[in-house]
């Protein structure tokens, strides 16, 4: 199988995905684990809050969710993580099960330790019944090897999925 484009995200990061993603549907006993799947709180007030989970043998993999918004009340979230049979690779999701959030989100990072990025995707609508997932605009966010966080000034305060496929770290010998 070929390697992923060195693009974080757009055309060659989401075919890498798709494809990533197909192959996990395929063959579901052998290509990950049975994901873990935690509810938490999004609560509104500018205040920057997070909420982190470990994954993977002895904990190997972290996925962080930091951020601040404003307006309404708090809204049930979920975050899901998952590794791979080998313990390679690991995805995270946070996401509002309802579909759109109705805060107005000042900033976001999705963070991951013990692993680099390979696919990042930000969604300011996250598919909900008969609707799809709506992604940010590649200028609103972006993807570095441990992080999908806003642009400041180009992120327009809307966000409601996060979707991260990570690969172990390599270990120096």
């Amino acid at each position: 199988m070929a390697a992923p484009s060195k693009r974080r995200n757009g055309e060659g990061a989401s075919w890498w995905a798709a494809l990533l993603l197909a192959a996990v549907a395929l063959r579901p006993g052998e290509a990950v684990s049975e994901p873990t799947t935690v509810a938490f709180d999004v609560r509104p007030g500018g205040v920057v809050h997070s909420f982190s989970q470990n994954v993977g043998p002895g904990d190997k993999y972290t996925c962080t969710f930091t951020y601040a918004s404003q307006g309404g009340t708090n809204e049930k979230w979920q975050m899901s993580l998952g590794t791979s049979k080998d313990h390679q690779h690991f995805t995270c999701t946070i996401w509002r099960p309802q579909g759109k959030s109705y805060l107005y989100f000042t900033q976001f990072k999705a963070e991951v330790r013990g692993a680099e990025i390979e696919y990042g995707m930000a969604y300011s609508k996250a598919a909900f019944e008969r609707e799809s997932d709506v992604p940010l605009k590649n200028e609103e966010f972006e993807v570095t090897k441990t992080a999908v966080s806003h642009r400041p000034g180009a992120f327009k305060a809307e966000l409601s999925k996060l979707v991260i496929v990570a690969k172990a770290s390599r270990s120096e010998l």
